[in-house]
């Protein structure tokens, strides 16, 4: 992360005048500061710049690609893509000035380039009615703040409401980018039907996050809300946020290290009451009021680098009054489990080892539209009461961190299987992937 100043440009400029009178004053003749000046109209021509003086900038991001091997039962390829909505590359422009001691206002700008939008790659390379999941440039977050240092921060516009990635944010293991519990790598992938090769919805349905978000981190999209985070008090701190059509959320967060342990732990709520999207998933239903409960804990042994760690994710869907059948019901449990560790065996920075364990269960209830196993993204199928489905992942991986150019490469393996009790539609395939990339910041 470099922040841009034009500090040194005034050092700079300060030593080249010093340097001329000093020089006039010694009588010495000639422009003695010529390569001095020229380098500093070097920096100027290659330096950020603000538009004022009296509010900072700084600019940093990420460019992150993989490189993904996959086998389908039917089917394999490789693929070369990015790693998805909030985690692709991006550039980030933030800033902020004193108001009075204690008070500052600031903005963030942070813009989201996707090359090839992993959420949206199948078995036909690219999902099909995603517009834009080729290259795009996306606003993440573009807001103001004015933050205290005795009352806390409120901001205002386009951002990350306070449960936006709660439970993943508190993995301090360094695998975190290759290794959590969202869909990203493939949500739009469809399920191979066993004997058949039919579609048979996507992976990424299971569970039925909405606002965003597959597997885990429902309400997982950027929006535009009013947030507060309040300061931190003993190592809590705690965030609140509404936004667009009746969003609403709260979370409470904890970091600190005790007895030669790292601790952190988080948990959010949040509800949508509003209808969020209309013609959800593309079936002529609109969205369901939603209530999500997640929770997210870390905790490593500092001496030797062992970690462990867990999330949970309750989603809760309700289609009353929404659907063409009012009733309908739909919940979803998943648990995620990451163990490794995290050392510095070389002078290349630290390595980290892990295993991973994802479980999602679905209940129909009573007749869901678009429900367990038997939907992607274009269709609505309504199903009987008593449905269920399990998916189950585990995977293997590594992660190589390179401190002297903010990098870290990994090589990884994910297996998936999903079961369910749909009459209606067969057994389907295991799926398997490996996947290497790289994530570099500035």
């Amino acid at each position: 992360m470099n922040k841009y100043s034009l500090g040194a440009l005034a050092a700079a400029g300060l030593l080249a005048g010093g340097l001329a009178t000093s020089a006039n004053a010694a009588d010495l003749g000639g422009n003695c500061c010529a390569d001095l000046e020229e380098r500093v109209a070097e920096l100027e021509a290659t330096t950020a710049r603000k538009g004022n003086r009296k509010v900072s900038l700084t600019v940093s991001g990420w460019v992150g690609q993989q490189i993904m091997a996959w086998d389908d039962g039917f089917e394999s390829n490789q693929y070369v893509g990015d790693l998805g909505t909030t985690l692709a590359s991006h550039v980030k422009f933030t800033g902020q000035a004193t108001i009075v001691p204690g008070w500052t206002a600031g903005y963030v700008l942070h813009l989201e380039m996707s090359n090839n939008d992993s959420l949206a790659l199948n078995q036909n390379y690219q999902q099909a009615g995603l517009v834009g999941s080729w290259t795009k440039v996306t606003p993440l977050q573009s807001y103001w703040f004015i933050k205290s240092d005795s009352y806390g921060k409120i901001g205002v516009g386009r951002q990350s409401q306070a449960s936006d990635n709660t439970a993943i944010l508190v993995d301090g293991s360094g695998s975190l980018v290759p290794a959590n519990w969202v869909a990203f790598d493939v949500a739009s992938f469809q399920m191979r039907e066993s004997g058949t090769g039919l579609n048979a919805g996507s992976w990424g349905a299971v569970g039925l996050c909405t606002g965003g978000g597959a597997w885990g981190d429902c309400n997982g999209n950027t929006q535009n809300v009013v947030r507060y985070d309040s300061p931190t008090f003993a190592g809590f701190s705690a965030s609140a946020s509404w936004g667009e059509d009746d969003m609403w959320d709260v979370a409470l967060r904890y970091a600190g290290e005790h007895h030669g342990f790292k601790f952190a732990a988080a948990a959010a709520y949040n509800e949508i009451t509003g209808g969020g999207f209309p013609n959800w998933h593309g079936g002529g239903v609109l969205a369901p009021e939603t209530q999500y409960f997640q929770v997210g804990a870390y905790l490593q042994h500092v001496r030797t680098g062992l970690f462990l760690y867990g999330a949970y994710g309750h989603n809760e869907l309700d289609f009353t009054d929404r659907s063409v059948a009012p009733g309908n019901e739909f919940e979803a449990d998943q648990y995620y489990i990451k163990a490794g560790i995290r050392g510095k065996w070389h002078p290349l920075g630290a390595t980290v080892l892990y295993g991973e364990y994802n479980n999602v269960q679905g209940d129909g209830g009573t007749a869901v539209s678009s429900p367990v196993g038997v939907n992607d993204l274009n269709t609505t199928v309504s199903v009987g009461a008593g449905l269920s489905d399990e998916l189950e992942v585990w995977g293997l991986g590594v992660v190589q961190e390179i401190d002297a150019a903010a990098m870290s490469l990994w090589i990884s393996y994910r297996h998936l299987s999903y079961d369910h009790n749909n009459a209606a539609v067969g057994q389907i395939e295991d799926f398997d992937y490996v996947k290497a990339g790289a994530l570099i910041n500035f």
